[in-house]
C-alpha cells in the first residue's frame, strides 16, 4: 500500500514537472519570438528613407517654449496621429508592422510641418501584445520619426505607462526629450508632461498659435488593471499653469503690437486682443461626451450649442471620471478654440460645443481593440492647417483612400 502512494506521488510530481517545463519552454518561445519580431520591425524601421521637414524650431527656446517661424503667408501642417499602438512583444509583430506603415504613410503623405502624437504610443499589455517593456515599443515609433527627421511632438496617454510595464512617465520623457526631432518639454510644478509650442510670423514675431499639449494621465484610483475604466484627467495645477501660459503669452503678443504700433506711428495691430490657441490632449473631458449625445439626441442635427463637421462617433466616449474645469476655463479666457484627442479608437467626429470646435483624431490600431485590424473607416489621422491669421482649417486623412469606393 505504501509503496503505491509513492509510486502515485512520483508520477503526479513527474506530471507537474512536465507541465512546468511546457509552460517555461512556452514562455521562453514567446519571449523568443518576441526578440525576433522585435528586432525585424527596428531593422525596417531603421532604413527608412529620410524625408525632412520644411521648417526647423528655433535652435532655442523663445520665451521659454520650442517655436516655429513661418513666413507671413504661408501655412503651417500638422498631422495629428493617435493611438498608434505599438507592442514590441511576440504577440503584436504583423501589427506593429501595419501601425509602423500607416504613420509613415500618413506623414509622406501629407507631408506635415509638426507631427503631433497624442497618447497611447504604445501598449505593454502582454495578453495581447506579448510585452511590459513600453520603453523598447517607444524606441520603434521615434526611431521611424528621427530617420523621417521630421518634427514631432507628444502628448502621453493612459497606455504609454501601465501600472505593471516597466517604465513609468519619467521615463518615457527622458526617452523622448533625447530625440533630436522631438519637441517635448515638461513644465516645472505641474503634474506629468504638459508644454507649449509657439508657431509665430516670421516677419513680425508675432505669435500666430499656441499649442498647448498637456497630460491626461491614465487611471484614477490604485488599479493594476484597468477593468472599470476609470480615467483620470487634467488636475488643478495643470489648470493653473494653462490659463497662466495664456495670459503669458497674450502679454508677449501685447509687447510686440505695442512696439509695431509704434514704429508705424498709428495703430496697426488690437494690443487687447487674445492669441488664438489649440490643446491637445489624450483622454477627452466630459464635454465630448456631452457635445456627442445632444447631437445624437437631437437625432443627428446641429443645435444651440452643437455644429456638426464631420465624422462619426462609433462608441461613446471614455471620458474622464471627474469635472475637471477645463472647459469652463478656456471659454472664460477666449484664448483656445480647438481641441484634439484621442482615447477612443472607432471616434473621428468633429464638432463645435458652446463655441470651441472638440475633434477626435482618426486613430492608427491594429492592436488594443478585438478585431480592430479588419476595420479601415477610422484609421488614418488628422490634418491641421494653420492660417496666417491663426485660424485652423481641419479635414480627416483615412489612411485607405479607396475605402468608400469599396
Amino acid at each position: 500500500m505504501a509503496l503505491q502512494r509513492v509510486k502515485r506521488r512520483k508520477k503526479i510530481l513527474l506530471i507537474i514537472g512536465i507541465i512546468l517545463a511546457a509552460i517555461v519552454l512556452a514562455l521562453l518561445g514567446i519571449f523568443l519570438a518576441g526578440v525576433i519580431g522585435y528586432e525585424i520591425n527596428m531593422n525596417n524601421v531603421e532604413d527608412t528613407e529620410f524625408m525632412g521637414s520644411r521648417y526647423a524650431p528655433s535652435a532655442e527656446k523663445v520665451d521659454g517654449v520650442w517655436t516655429f517661424y513661418v513666413p507671413e503667408n504661408e501655412d503651417f501642417r500638422i498631422l495629428q496621429i493617435t493611438d498608434v499602438h505599438l507592442g514590441g512583444g511576440a504577440f503584436s509583430i504583423e501589427k506593429d508592422k501595419n501601425a509602423l506603415s500607416a504613420v509613415e504613410t500618413l506623414i509622406r503623405r501629407t507631408a506635415p510641418d509638426l507631427v503631433v502624437f497624442t497618447g497611447d504610443m504604445v501598449y505593454p499589455v502582454p495578453p495581447q501584445a506579448g510585452s511590459f517593456n513600453n520603453l523598447r515599443e517607444a524606441a520603434l515609433l521615434t526611431t521611424l520619426m528621427e530617420k523621417l527627421g521630421v518634427y514631432y511632438a507628444v502628448c502621453l496617454g493612459n497606455h504609454d505607462t501601465e501600472p505593471y510595464s516597466f517604465y513609468n512617465r519619467d521615463d518615457m520623457y527622458e526617452h523622448y526629450a533625447a530625440q533630436k526631432y522631438c519637441l517635448i518639454d515638461r513644465a516645472e510644478g505641474v503634474d506629468d508632461v504638459n508644454y507649449a509650442i509657439n508657431i509665430r510670423d516670421e516677419e513680425t514675431g508675432l505669435i500666430r498659435q499656441t499649442l498647448y499639449l498637456m497630460d491626461t494621465h491614465d487611471y484614477v484610483g490604485d488599479q493594476v488593471i484597468n477593468i472599470l475604466g476609470n480615467y483620470d484627467g487634467l488636475h488643478e495645477n495643470q489648470i493653473e499653469w494653462y490659463a497662466a501660459e495664456v495670459s503669458r503669452m497674450n502679454a508677449i503678443n501685447a509687447d510686440i503690437k505695442a512696439q509695431l504700433n509704434s514704429e508705424a506711428g498709428e495703430e496697426l495691430y488690437d494690443v487687447d486682443a487674445v492669441v488664438p490657441s489649440t490643446l491637445f490632449i489624450h483622454i477627452p473631458f466630459g464635454e465630448y461626451e456631452d457635445a456627442i449625445f445632444e447631437y445624437w439626441n437631437n437625432y443627428c442635427r446641429d443645435t444651440e450649442n452643437v455644429t456638426f463637421y464631420y465624422g462619426e462617433a462609433g462608441e461613446n466616449p471614455c471620458t474622464s471620471d471627474f469635472d475637471d474645469e477645463m472647459f469652463e476655463t478656456m471659454q472664460a479666457l477666449g484664448s483656445t478654440k480647438w481641441v484634439f484627442c484621442g482615447h477612443d479608437h472607432l471616434n473621428w467626429i468633429s464638432l463645435e460645443y458652446k463655441g470651441i470646435r472638440l475633434t477626435y483624431g482618426m486613430s492608427i490600431d491594429y492592436l488594443a481593440y478585438f478585431g480592430i485590424g479588419d476595420e479601415k473607416g477610422q484609421r488614418g489621422a488628422t490634418v491641421i492647417e494653420v492660417g496666417s491669421d491663426g485660424n485652423l482649417d481641419i479635414s480627416p486623412e483615412r489612411l485607405d483612400k479607396n475605402y468608400l469606393s469599396e
